[in-house]
């Protein structure tokens, strides 16, 4: 299952952040790729502050990780831009992250080869000569019922 949006500008992305917080609850897993300056960070912004984080995120590029608990949610946001060798990943524990309600988000997920956990959703970020566009496809069986979930949410947008 897949579907796409043109993103006019940052507060579109952001917009469709909060769709997908809406379209994730329960937990998964989402690999964003795309560029840098594409968007994703922005993306997880808005996934984070609709689950009611009021904080500043920023990309976790130097920690690799930054862990958020809104409303006792967990959300793991990963950016794997930085990480030398992807066995790095099994150092700092990722499997630890891996729970069924966890939300994580992974940014640059090819630089942790099979050590990046496998991907429910995956979202691509490409520019386009007035904004960006945004394609999903799903993954696995939870992917799809992401899937799903976001086309609802965007509709009722």
């Amino acid at each position: 299952m897949s579907g796409s949006q043109v993103l006019a500008d940052e507060a579109a992305t952001e917009a469709l952040g909060a769709a997908l917080a809406e379209a994730m609850a329960g937990g998964g897993v989402l690999h964003l790729r795309g560029g840098l300056g594409a968007g994703k960070t922005t993306l997880c912004r808005g996934l984070l502050r609709a689950l009611g984080h009021a904080g500043a995120v920023k990309s976790p590029t130097y920690t690799l990780v930054e862990p958020y608990v809104p409303a006792g949610m967990q959300v793991f946001h990963f950016d794997l831009y930085r990480l030398r060798d992807p066995a790095e990943l099994e150092d700092i524990g990722i499997r630890d992250y891996l729970q069924p309600e966890a939300i994580l988000l992974i940014e640059w997920p090819e630089q942790g080869g099979p050590f990046t956990p496998a991907a429910d959703l995956v979202v691509e970020l490409g520019e386009m000569p007035a904004g960006r566009l945004a394609r999903w496809v799903s993954s696995s069986e939870r992917g799809g019922v992401i899937v799903d979930r976001l086309a609802a949410a965007l509709l009722r947008a």
